[in-house]
């Protein structure tokens, strides 16, 4: 999409996180369940049960890594085993001969179990973090042979801790979601000003002029003239639905809209390869015997993609000197350099503006100052200033920060 300023719509996954957390967890907890083990190995009556487990254990934490690495690998298959596990594993306990598995001390796996609980969570939400929670409780209640405060506690931190980062892994994505949608959105917006820009700047200048020439001319060229008013009519109604439209689900999603702006310039990457380019020459061709054009003695650089719109919306300005103040009018075009800005002023001797008349313009789709002249400078990070007294002439004073 050919923009002054190129935006990319990012996800910005907030669950990939969750999972390298969980790749980590895994591996420490393994390591701490066989580092209680390996202290406490002469209290086990047969430890050859609790070594075997552990050799499973190890084995399958670290061969299963790339499965808990993101949400596409995770299948519920591999869910389902790696619970199974650790499910075993608590079960093994009393059979290893660690009568503290059965008085209230750490099973065989430990807190490895919660990692888990927590892979379910991540995966499916707040409801398959419940259901793991509800096993691997039920596991230990089967294992102890008796509910327990320990065990309640033990299970309820668990459950509580898994069923919570389930609820927010479902927000995460949903806001994902609506992040995406809001980009889209606003992307398509920002194309539509585009699009209605050069319409109005070439194809409605067109048939105004037929319109004007045809009505002067008369004849079938009054009839010509006729068809044209008619199609430019039908036209910025089109544009100017279409913009309406566009706003209205900007809005809606403006919440959630996060831009993420690359350098201004348009033309890809060859057409701002040359650098800075100087503002001058681009506005000194509209210098003839009713435009005056000021401008400093030094060059005025801007970045290649800020001065064309910049130049584009100055052109917008005097169009709309020769349309409304009339082939008579006379205006002044003036170029400041300032330390933080480059500001040009567009002036002219016409009627001026009544009040109201631009709001009463943009609603029939006359879109020269909402966007050919304030859209360019905002798409470039500009403002534009519209001062009008009736009687005493226009001013248009452009902004864009050199920043």
């Amino acid at each position: 999409m050919n923009t002054t300023r190129r935006e990319r719509v990012v996800r910005m996954s907030v669950e990939q996180p969750l999972w390298r957390a969980l790749m980590g967890y895994r591996v420490l907890t393994m390591l701490y369940a066989i580092g209680l083990f390996a202290s406490a190995y002469e209290v086990y009556e047969r430890p050859w049960v609790a070594i075997g487990f552990f050799v499973v254990l190890a084995v399958w934490t670290l061969a299963t890594l790339p499965q808990v690495s993101g949400a596409r690998r995770c299948t519920k298959r591999f869910l389902t085993a790696d619970l199974t596990i650790a499910v075993v594993g608590i079960l093994l306990s009393p059979v290893a001969g660690h009568d503290r598995a059965v008085t209230g001390g750490s099973t065989l796996p430990s807190i490895w179990t919660a990692g888990a609980v927590l892979a379910w969570a991540v995966k499916g939400g707040w409801r398959w973090a419940a259901s793991a929670s509800l096993l691997i409780g039920v596991a230990n209640v089967i294992q102890r042979g008796a509910v327990s405060r320990s065990t309640i506690h033990n299970v309820l931190l668990v459950c509580i801790a898994s069923i919570a980062i389930g609820y927010v892994v479902e927000v995460a994505r949903a806001s994902e979601r609506t992040l995406a949608r809001a980009l889209e959105i606003e992307a398509a917006t920002r194309e539509r000003e585009r699009l209605a820009r050069d319409i109005h700047d070439s194809v409605l200048q067109v048939l105004a002029m037929v319109q004007r020439r045809g009505s002067a001319l008369g004849g079938e060229a009054a009839e010509l003239g006729r068809l044209a008013g008619e199609q430019e009519i039908a036209l910025r109604t089109l544009v100017a639905g279409g913009l309406t439209a566009s706003h209205a689900s900007e809005d809606a999603a403006q919440g959630a809209v996060v831009r993420v702006l690359e350098d201004p310039g348009e033309e890809g990457a060859a057409g701002d390869a040359g650098g800075p380019r100087d503002l001058r020459p681009m506005l000194a061709g509209h210098a003839n015997a009713r435009v005056t054009f000021s401008e400093p003695g030094a060059p005025v650089l801007m970045a290649p993609g800020a001065a064309r719109e910049l130049a584009a919306a100055v052109s917008a300005a005097l169009d709309n000197v020769r349309r409304h103040a009339g082939e008579e009018a006379h205006a002044w075009i003036l170029v400041e350099d300032e330390p933080g800005a480059v500001v040009v002023t567009v002036r002219d001797d016409g009627p001026g503006i009544p009040e109201g008349r631009l709001v009463q313009a943009e609603g029939e789709g006359r879109l020269g100052v909402a966007q050919s002249i304030r859209g360019r400078l905002r798409d470039i990070g500009g403002t534009a200033e519209l001062i009008s007294v009736p009687g005493q002439g226009t001013e248009v004073e452009l902004t864009v920060p050199k920043s």
